[in-house]
């Protein structure tokens, strides 16, 4: 199954759950991000990527950029373990690890998520690469990524037990939007895959099919 047919297979479960005020005011808010012109002014194909040192689940420093010299990375950027778009994203790219791997990609997750919070995530579903914290979404924003939730969705994010604030460890309520990005030895974007609508994302094949093409 590709990674869309999943995220439809949980809609179908969970929507009908949502009273229908409140998904009435998830979408609009959500179409309301995406006709915000955030996406067009991210980092894109052809973009040189900044010095990326981050820590990952155990504290340990990671500085991505040192890893093209192996050969091609991908990043991905995702909101939260709390979210479950971003679970179903996450299992997924495991699953595919081995093909992401042996077609030359190092794989790297980034949230703004505290190191803590982070280790449930790579728990869960067994990841085996690289989950890193972008405490305050600071390498985020260097992509152009970040923007903060509405406020009218926060209450909502309660109520569903998403406590941003407590797992990203400040009270900005800052998220990224997700995104993919596939990078050459050179440090420059050959694809990627930004969306400020939450429920989409990039499939693996697609990563794999661009890691190819490097």
């Amino acid at each position: 199954m590709t990674l869309r047919s999943n995220i439809e297979k949980m809609q179908e479960q969970m929507i009908p759950m949502i009273p229908q005020d409140v998904l009435n005011l998830l979408l609009s808010k959500t179409k309301e991000l995406v006709d915000s012109g955030l996406t067009e002014k991210a980092l894109k194909k052809g973009d040189k990527i900044p010095n990326i040192i981050l820590t990952n689940a155990t504290q340990k420093e990671i500085e991505i950029n040192k890893h093209l010299n192996n050969g091609p990375v991908v990043i991905s950027f995702y909101r939260g373990g709390w979210c479950p778009y971003c679970n179903i994203e996450l299992k997924a790219l495991q699953e595919n690890l081995k093909e992401i791997e042996s077609a030359g990609g190092k794989l790297f997750a980034i949230s703004p998520e505290l190191p803590d919070n982070s280790i449930s995530s790579i728990e869960k579903h067994n990841l085996k690469f690289e989950v890193l914290s972008d405490i305050g979404n600071k390498v985020a924003m260097k992509f152009g990524l970040v923007f903060n939730l509405a406020e009218e969705l926060r209450p909502i994010y309660k109520q569903f037990n998403f406590d941003i604030p407590k797992n990203n460890g400040d009270e900005s309520w800052s998220l990224p939007i997700p995104a993919t990005y596939i990078v050459n030895k050179k440090g420059i974007i050959t694809k990627c895959f930004v969306n400020a609508d939450y429920t989409k994302r990039m499939e693996p094949s697609d990563i794999i099919d661009a890691l190819n093409e490097v």
